[in-house]
């Protein structure tokens, strides 16, 4: 018997700005991920060193495949820098 599938929330369509407002929130959201688990691993000990190199590591590739996005996109990374870290704690809260 097949099964049927339905949608029970409509999906928002966003325009390209917006995205491109998420693709620089996200880079700055590892870019500070990034920061603070290099800060950590500086104290971390004994089974947390692991997990810190694991963090450092994972949040490194993604920083790296966000940019090289963001650069297909022709987002320059002073774009990037000029936006405030404020706005995106604000949209947090």
């Amino acid at each position: 018997m097949e099964e049927e599938f339905k949608r029970e929330f409509l999906i928002k369509n966003i325009t390209e700005l917006e995205k491109e407002e998420e693709l620089v929130k996200n880079i700055i959201k590892t870019r500070e991920e990034l920061k603070n688990n290099n800060r950590n691993f500086d104290y971390a000990e004994s089974d947390l060193v692991d997990y810190y190199i694991y963090q450092i590591k994972a949040n490194q590739a993604k920083l790296d495949y966000l940019i090289k996005l963001a650069k297909v996109k022709g987002i320059s990374i002073d774009n990037i820098n000029q936006l405030k870290y404020i706005n995106y704690e604000e949209e947090i809260s």
